[in-house]
């Protein structure tokens, strides 16, 4: 096993072209936890075609059973997590103003204070790594890495996350970006 890289809790990890033919090819993930008991994360780039109304059947204010539901990663893909945010969130658990629960009584309650400035998005299932296993990954340079903004979370069109990501890392990356998804069509 390699050495502990520092944590990578409130980074963006993509896909730098190494995961080809895996779940997570092409893919935007939050991490969530990092710690010495593992990883948690949020794929942000994969929309599951439901609405959070399609996926939960719950008593939920009409504005959340709206919103697009989105597929978190492989595992457990009925666990249910959220990001939220809102102008002021001092004690955002996974970045600066941002928040992640699992909660349904917790999201409930985020439906009834809605606001104009909140900003929501839920998940069905997560990206998992076992003690060591995302700093192996690290080491082997599985995945590029990127400092996670609220813009980017939230106001990014999901399609074009990880194509928008790689074109600001520089000429190298937007040769990737740019690359059709079956390289045997360039």
């Amino acid at each position: 096993m390699s050495k502990a890289h520092p944590s990578l809790k409130g980074q963006l990890l993509l896909d730098g072209g190494n995961l080809r033919g895996s779940w997570f090819h092409r893919t935007v993930v939050l991490i969530c936890q990092h710690d010495a008991d593992g990883a948690f994360g949020l794929v942000l780039n994969r929309d599951s075609g439901k609405t959070v109304g399609d996926a939960l059947v719950a008593d939920l204010p009409a504005q959340l059973k709206e919103l697009k539901l989105y597929v978190g990663g492989p595992v457990q893909p009925t666990a249910m997590s959220f990001l939220h945010t809102d102008d002021y969130l001092p004690d955002g658990n996974v970045m600066a103003n941002l928040s992640l629960s699992h909660a349904l009584d917790e999201l409930v309650e985020l439906g009834d204070s809605y606001s104009p400035t909140q900003k929501i998005r839920l998940f069905a299932g997560y990206a998992g790594w076992s003690p060591g296993q995302l700093d192996d990954e690290m080491e082997r340079k599985a995945w590029l890495t990127h400092p996670a903004s609220l813009a980017l979370i939230f106001d990014t069109d999901p399609a074009q996350l990880w194509r928008r990501i790689l074109q600001r890392k520089g000429p190298t990356y937007t040769l990737l970006a740019d690359s059709p998804e079956d390289p045997s069509v360039n």
